[in-house]
């Protein structure tokens, strides 16, 4: 039989292909999960079995002080606050925002957090910023108290363009059953609104745009604040986890609402029975510094900035209106800024009255 020479020389002219030559760097996939599993193990707390390194992590929930719990599950990402990190290269604080994003939703159930997961995808693997990015997980992650237990990191060479990654975020938490919210929210509650710090992670595509139209760029002197632009609009999710939690545990409080995208105006009925509504003054807190800037400058109707952004409150607390004095003392005592915003009453959806800023 006659030799196909012309097959046989093309095999023997192939080379050895290696995962790394098709982008792909598992070494340096190793180095990172050693890098950050100080920063993991700082987070641990009563319940943790088995963190980074296996196939799973582990979690006890009798060891974490459950009787009978329910799990509360959330997922989340920071959206397109992710470009103006990458663009500007300033990475630290954008993993508190992953965190907070997940964590602040759970409270809102009556939930704990336990643990974390985050997962991490980009085109080529840059340890340093990596890492970078998943102490800011565990810096969140410590503050909620929650354990930060494992993860996945995906290099996909073709998928992101240099530079480039993505966050996604993974928090399981448990409460007692029965003791779950929104739960006897009722006409004459009293909204305590809880100040955010800053734009949070919501809206960035209308903060982007409008800071294109000024034409400012990231490292800009910002026109509301000290620092640059970019920094100034990186300013970490607020973390209400403890503090939540904590006013809980002292009774009174019949909801909790995480605003984030849509506002006040879009969160605030998600936890208000069938037949409630919320009564909102406008004139009960100070308008951020940044909230105006935007909305000077994208030529924002107040009831745009309302449904857009937080406007100046990341959370609000349904709480009885004999418990919100001391409710309201309570949180200020751990740290956080309270406004008495309104209340509840019969109807539907938020009206607001008063005059924005």
């Amino acid at each position: 039989m006659a030799t196909d020479k012309t097959t046989e020389e093309k095999t023997d002219n192939k080379t050895a292909m290696t995962y790394a030559q098709a982008g792909v760097d598992i070494d340096a996939g190793n180095a990172l999960v050693d890098r950050i599993k100080p920063a993991a193990k700082r987070t641990n707390r009563p319940g943790v079995m088995a963190g980074l390194g296996g196939f799973g992590a582990l979690f006890d929930l009798k060891a974490a002080g459950y009787v009978d719990p329910v799990l509360v599950a959330a997922t989340d990402g920071v959206g397109t606050k992710l470009r103006i990190a990458i663009d500007t290269g300033v990475v630290d604080t954008i993993g508190i925002d992953l965190v907070a994003m997940c964590v602040n939703d759970l409270v809102c159930q009556g939930a704990e957090p336990l643990f974390f997961l985050d997962y991490f995808a980009t085109g080529k693997l840059d340890v340093e910023s990596a890492a970078t990015i998943v102490e800011g997980i565990a810096k969140g992650c410590s503050r909620s108290g929650c354990a930060l237990i494992g993860g996945e990191t995906a290099e996909m060479p073709g998928m992101y363009e240099a530079g480039d990654f993505d966050l996604a975020g993974f928090a399981v938490g448990a409460m007692e059953r029965g003791s779950d919210l929104p739960r006897g929210v009722t006409a004459g509650d009293v909204l305590l609104g809880l100040a955010s710090d800053g734009v949070h992670s919501n809206g960035y595509s209308l903060v982007r745009r409008i800071v294109e139209r000024s034409g400012l760029g990231w490292d800009a002197p910002s026109p509301f604040g000290g620092g640059t632009l970019g920094r100034a609009l990186l300013a970490p999710t607020r973390l209400y986890v403890t503090q939540t939690l904590s006013a809980i545990r002292q009774g009174g409080v019949h909801a909790l609402a995480h605003i984030t995208g849509g506002g006040l105006t879009e969160n605030l009925p998600r936890v208000l029975p069938d037949g409630l509504g919320a009564r909102i003054n406008l004139n009960s807190w100070p308008l951020a510094p940044v909230f105006g800037w935007l909305s000077r400058e994208g030529g924002m109707e107040p009831g745009e900035l309302l449904k857009t952004f937080n406007s100046g409150l990341g959370m609000v607390l349904a709480v009885d209106a004999a418990r919100a004095e001391a409710l309201k003392v309570h949180l200020e005592d751990l740290g956080e800024t309270v406004f008495v915003i309104g209340d509840v009453a019969p109807g539907q959806g938020v009206s607001y009255s008063g005059t924005l800023g």
